[in-house]
């Protein structure tokens, strides 16, 4: 006897954004799913299915989950320290690699819940998290059994550092690895836990850290094993001009081509940031179907600069959106990161530069589409069943339900109503059930104060003195 598949409905849906292939957005909608995939969509005008679990979506706006496509979930310990605030990248990062040699299981996991949560609590119901450090007790595994707590579908990209400053690279020693044991970790992980099925809720892809701090042989070595274990490809790139006087130095090539040379273009790479890229290499990268993670709040922050997306999306290269770390970004709401790429190609491109629904294409859609899938960032029958609630009767969207979907990212970035992930309801009237956030944020923020008082001892270095001062100040 076969056990019968359970089935939840939502129904009464003011607005539902499909992103489906004709863009429909339906009034007066409902939408079934059967397990975890969709099985239909209608409206009013249409007989309600019977389900097993009933959702009153009156009042709502539901689109298909976020997605976002880059993060660093352990910076969540890290946000707003004060030595952190004014620097640019490079500048930034020789601060922040002194604390990483600090970070402890402990730290970790509470640093995941955090981040995982603000996700989730704005909408996201896939998260990727580039994290390359592997020091004390902390593990990759982590990171996993994490998102499969709180429900969410997750990305492990397995990061490393392996040319550490002894050798040129900008990390500390102490947090570089052995390249032959990231590389067999990285062969553990997959076989362990990547899920490459339809709607496979974990899946892992191999991500050395950048060019300033893997070596040439990780980089090529990493692209051979990814390819014959059949998962993706993703590495930071052209961040800042700083990166690309590097690989100028070092390697005698920009950014770009230094990859395509390395055999790190392809369906099955994405790139973070890629905002100093020319012509030519946005040619490249369209050609040979390269996408890229655009993290708008974090270029802002760190002053890097403005990616080109809208000549990325006329060239026909996949863009998704990404968070970024907690440490560059200091939040991981996706409604507020798309606000901040479509304001950021009208402030540089004009007020047509980028419109509401490519914003919220690249949150879901194109994010979709730069992990490598075809099973979620739509709703139509057949596609996963992750999808989200915002209510439209609050005061951010008061005179703005002309339209309700544009409202989602011209007005204040909203938190979520519900989420469904995989066809289960991970967020229930803003709240997700089991977690106690207060205990939670008490605890983490005991462990962000521990990991900077560590560090502070070890070094004889001050992270913490008061920074206010004037712009431009020293």
């Amino acid at each position: 006897m076969t056990q019968s598949v359970s089935s939840l409905l939502v129904k009464n849906i003011d607005c539902l954004v499909t992103m489906d292939d004709e863009r429909r957005v339906l009034t007066g909608a409902w939408l079934l799913a059967q397990g975890n995939t969709i099985a239909a969509l209608g409206n009013s005008s249409q007989p309600l299915p019977p389900a097993d679990t009933v959702i009153d979506a009156s009042g709502h706006i539901v689109l298909p989950g976020l997605i976002n496509t880059h993060h660093h979930l352990f910076q969540t310990l890290l946000r707003v320290v004060p030595s952190f605030q004014n620097a640019g990248l490079f500048p930034w990062l020789k601060e922040l690699y002194l604390p990483m040699g600090s970070l402890t299981d402990e730290m970790h996991r509470a640093a995941c819940q955090v981040g995982l949560a603000e996700l989730l609590l704005s909408g996201c119901t896939t998260a990727q998290d580039h994290h390359y450090l592997l020091v004390n007790d902390t593990s990759f595994d982590a990171e996993i059994e994490v998102a499969r707590e709180l429900g969410i579908r997750f990305h492990l990209s397995r990061g490393s550092f392996s040319i550490g400053q002894s050798k040129g690279g900008l990390p500390p020693d102490e947090i570089v690895e052995d390249e032959e044991a990231i590389l067999a970790d990285c062969e553990r992980l997959v076989k362990k836990y990547h899920d490459a099925g339809y709607c496979g809720m974990i899946r892992v892809e191999l991500a050395p850290c950048s060019p300033f701090s893997v070596s040439e042989r990780l980089m090529k070595a990493s692209a051979d094993l990814a390819r014959r274990l059949g998962v993706e490809l993703h590495t930071h790139l052209t961040e800042t001009k700083d990166e690309e006087t590097y690989c100028v130095e070092h390697y005698g090539r920009r950014p770009v081509q230094w990859m395509a040379d390395l055999g790190w273009v392809g369906q099955d790479v994405w790139f973070a940031h890629a905002i100093h890229v020319n012509a030519a290499e946005i040619e490249l990268m369209s050609r040979t179907g390269t996408g890229v993670a655009h993290c708008p709040s974090s270029n802002m922050r760190l002053g890097s600069g403005v990616a080109p997306v809208k000549e990325y999306l006329a060239s026909g290269v996949k863009v998704g959106l990404g968070v970024d770390g907690s440490s560059s970004n200091d939040s991981s709401h996706m409604l507020a990161e798309a606000r901040m790429a479509m304001l950021l190609q009208r402030a540089t491109r004009g007020a047509d530069a980028l419109t509401a629904k490519q914003a919220l294409e690249m949150a879901t859609l194109e994010g979709a589409k730069v992990l490598g899938r075809d099973d979620i960032g739509a709703l139509k029958p057949g596609m996963a069943a992750d999808f989200v609630g915002f209510h439209l009767n609050q005061l951010a969207f008061a005179g703005a339900l002309h339209d309700p979907a544009a409202a989602l990212v011209f007005c204040t970035p909203s938190q979520v109503s519900f989420s469904v992930v995989n066809g289960q309801v991970i967020v229930r009237d803003g709240q997700i059930p089991g977690l106690d956030l207060p205990a939670l944020i008490a605890r983490h923020n005991r462990l962000a104060a521990e990991i900077v008082s560590r560090t502070e001892k070890k070094y004889g270095h001050d992270f913490t003195t008061k920074v206010w001062r004037r712009a431009g100040e020293k």
